[in-house]
């Protein structure tokens, strides 16, 4: 359809008040909900219009991909139908009646908007006109991780979640959030798959990344700042939703194996900590959050049955809607029903503790546990099939439903779906926001050392000017700051760039996205950085997405600095005096494996003799 208003369904009042739309743009109109009357009163007037297919199309929301140039994907006849990350946009829109989705991939911000208009037109033309609700993973930051976040080019970029926390500033997260939702709302995404609530308690867990650290009071702040940022004081048509995650807490992975993977499935909690792991999700509630996504993994030793929490009837019912009241939509992690395939492999359902259950029985218990959604699933048929056959009450349905639809109606996603292809382009990325996020990036950059051994000095802010050795380092972004020079032998100084390690003989395929294993590196991995500080005075730059274990290289490097995010531009404004590095760690560095080996994994901050402890960041002189 075009993506004009002329295309776009229209609602007429009578004079009575009654409000009818052209549903299918064919001139017959049919009554439609009041705008004028509260989002509840109006979901409950819709659900009474619907049938079991069209309720059952509600509660999932999967995956769906975008072309580059902004049209619907749809296969080729004869295409695979087994691949999840190309399914039919039409099948899904009006043959299944699903109306919430997961976009996955990106386009320029103007073909999104055009994307979102022609997805918007699909979906109104089906008997009841239901607007589609999107989705996202994180945008705004430098992992590209197909089950965790998106880095999408035209959005403005910031540090990723431990940055702003080692920032510790609660106004730079709501702002942050803020531009976010600007830039979602302006492509037409009005549900942020995020914040994450979890706290980096386990080291080796690969998502940490996706933390605000390892403080639960310092996540609780940012973690209510994100969400205002996102929603403002409360839902409306100008807010994007919030849907927190990992209730209740992901981060205490037994040896931080990632819960995506069946050696992953446990969650354990040595240190007796549960408890600690719910303060961030107590201020999400408080902040008002509008959704949960309970975790893959499965409690263990806890008074919690040993399932995943997805289908945990005392962790989604009694601990999340009973004892914390929430009455806000709960939408289970991506895939607990149906096994796939990932880039060729086979990828089973997270069905942790539950996987000898069929695909009826296991979406019959979620229901139970008191779930809304199922997340990364496309298979309404179940629920009809389960509520046909007795197995399920269809009130318990209608529950769900009510929520989903308000949720739309409290977005004005049934008065207006559309997103602006001029304003998108004019906002995402655009100079105010790219700055704000640069700034951020310097900010959150965390000095661990900056005095090479023997020296009577700091070795930054270096000068202007100066003879500089780089690796890991745009030349072109250092010349403007110094003068490049090929060799160490050469310089005044050296840069390197380097990521914190990991294990990399199991990161084959999907599992290739959860950097894992290791903490420390190797003496082939240290050798080169050694070598190149033993020649010349050496700052070091790491990336830690997650802690790194580096007593090594802080003994031998002459400034030593951690990032969370942060672009060479944004890093070499700090080395030079530009900008000022505020940062300050939001987990400890381990001194050594055999301390992470002995630490719990629910507890913070807890290897006995760190390195360099949580907290620890040096200020310019």
């Amino acid at each position: 359809m075009a993506d004009t208003p002329a295309a776009r369904p229209r609602i007429l009042t009578a004079p009575d008040g009654t409000s009818f739309r052209d549903l299918n743009g064919n001139g017959v109109m049919e009554p439609y909900e009041d705008p004028r009357l509260p989002a509840a009163e109006r979901a409950r007037d819709l659900l009474g219009r619907m049938t079991l297919e069209e309720k059952a199309g509600l509660l999932f929301q999967t995956m769906i991909t975008i072309n580059p140039d902004g049209s619907l994907v749809e296969p080729e006849p004869g295409a695979p139908d087994d691949d999840p990350m190309r399914a039919s946009t039409s099948a899904m829109v009006t043959g299944k009646l699903m109306n919430h989705f997961n976009l996955f991939g990106a386009a320029a911000p103007r073909r999104m908007a055009e994307w979102n208009n022609r997805l918007q037109d699909l979906a109104a033309a089906t008997r009841l006109g239901i607007p589609v609700t999107l989705s996202t993973d994180p945008r705004n930051g430098f992992v590209d991780n197909p089950a965790a976040s998106a880095q999408t080019e035209g959005f403005s970029l910031w540090p990723e979640p431990p940055g702003l926390a080692a920032v510790g500033d609660e106004e730079l997260v709501r702002e942050h959030a803020d531009i976010v939702r600007q830039e979602y709302r302006a492509v037409g995404i009005r549900l942020a798959l995020h914040p994450t609530a979890d706290l980096a308690t386990e080291p080796r867990w690969p998502r940490v990344l996706g933390t605000f650290g390892s403080d639960a009071e310092v996540a609780a702040r940012m973690v209510a700042a994100y969400v205002r940022g996102l929603q403002g004081e409360s839902l409306g048509t100008d807010s994007v939703a919030a849907m927190t995650k990992h209730f209740p807490g992901a981060g205490p992975q037994l040896n931080g194996e990632d819960a995506h993977f069946p050696y992953g499935r446990e969650q354990v909690y040595p240190g007796d900590n549960f408890d600690y792991h719910l303060i961030p999700f107590e201020a999400a509630f408080a902040a008002g959050t509008s959704q949960v996504m309970p975790y893959y993994a499965m409690p263990v030793g806890t008074p919690y049955d040993e399932v995943g929490f997805g289908f945990n009837k005392g962790v989604v019912t009694g601990l999340l809607r009973e004892k914390y009241g929430f009455d806000g939509i709960v939408c289970t992690d991506w895939g607990l029903v149906t096994d796939t395939q990932i880039f060729g492999a086979p990828f089973p359902a997270r069905a942790w503790g539950v996987e000898d259950l069929d695909r009826l029985a296991r979406v019959e218990l979620i229901l139970e546990a008191g779930a809304d959604q199922l997340g990364g699933e496309a298979a309404p048929e179940l629920v009809v099939e389960l509520v046909r056959t007795g197995r399920v009450a269809v009130e318990r349905i209608d529950s769900s439903v009510l929520r989903l639809l308000k949720e739309k109606f409290v977005l004005g996603l049934f008065d207006d779906p559309y997103a602006d292809p001029d304003a998108a382009a004019r906002i995402c990325g655009n100079p105010r926001f790219s700055a704000a996020g640069l700034a951020a990036q310097s900010r959150s950059v965390t000095v661990l050392k900056d005095r090479p051994e023997g020296a009577d000095r700091p070795l930054l802010p270096l000068a202007t000017g100066v003879r500089i050795y780089t690796e890991g380092v745009d030349r072109a972004v250092a010349a403007e700051y110094a003068t490049v020079v090929e060799t160490p032998g050469e310089a005044d100084v050296a840069l390197l760039r380097i990521a914190a390690p990991y294990d990399k003989d199991r990161t084959a395929g999907f599992e290739s996205f959860f950097r894992a294993g290791r903490l420390d590196f190797t003496e082939e991995e240290l050798a080169p950085v050694l070598d190149v500080a033993a020649a010349v005075p050496t700052v070091v730059d790491v990336f830690l997405d997650r802690a790194a274990v580096l007593p090594e290289i802080a003994d031998r490097a002459g400034a030593l600095v951690a990032n969370f995010g942060a672009s060479d531009r944004a890093l070499l404004d700090v080395l030079f005096g530009r900008s000022v590095a505020e940062g300050r760690l939001p987990f400890e560095l381990p001194r050594s494996m055999a301390s992470v080996l002995a630490g719990h994994e629910d507890v913070p901050n807890d290897s006995g003799d760190p390195l360099f402890p949580y907290g620890h960041g040096l200020r310019p002189a």
